[in-house]
């Protein structure tokens, strides 16, 4: 009886790790969606931009390492954001087979309208900036042991 109150338990919704993650992603999503549609990007669109604003330039496989995004998600995506002005993807001068991603003068032009995003994002969470720093750390700890789990597993 303990063990079926204990697997019941262990399935509840409520009580899932990965489910407050989810959700809290959700939440997250719903508070950038105006945000970032009136500067006409989606959320990955916008990590992106955020890393290209930091280091312009980057091939097209840098970007998905940073962002922790294949190259199937990564490429449509730019290929998009190509078409909308704000980057361009063109061939390495010395090395054909690599390809990076430029910002055009659009899309450096939006960061100063960005700017403000990420106090918003901090304030709507109603936590203190240096317990949100702690937060981002524990997260970052979790995904580079999932990371290293997944690759054990292979």
């Amino acid at each position: 009886m303990q063990q079926e109150q204990a697997a019941t338990i262990d399935l509840d919704l409520e009580s899932q790790f990965c489910f407050a993650l989810y959700s809290t992603t959700l939440a997250l999503g719903k508070l950038y969606a105006p945000v970032l549609a009136g500067l006409g990007l989606t959320y990955p669109q916008y990590l992106v931009m955020l890393v290209l604003w930091q280091e312009d330039g980057l091939t097209v496989r840098a970007l998905g390492e940073q962002l922790h995004l294949n190259s199937g998600t990564l490429t449509p995506m730019l290929k998009r954001m190509e078409q909308a002005g704000l980057v361009r993807r063109c061939r390495d001068k010395k090395d054909e087979r690599l390809v990076r991603t430029e910002l055009t003068q659009a899309g450096r032009n939006l960061r100063p309208h960005a700017v403000g995003i990420p106090c918003a994002v901090a304030a709507a969470t109603s936590l203190p900036v240096d317990r949100l720093v702690q937060l981002k750390g524990e997260l970052e700890g979790i995904r580079q042991a999932l990371e290293a789990d997944a690759v054990g597993a292979d």
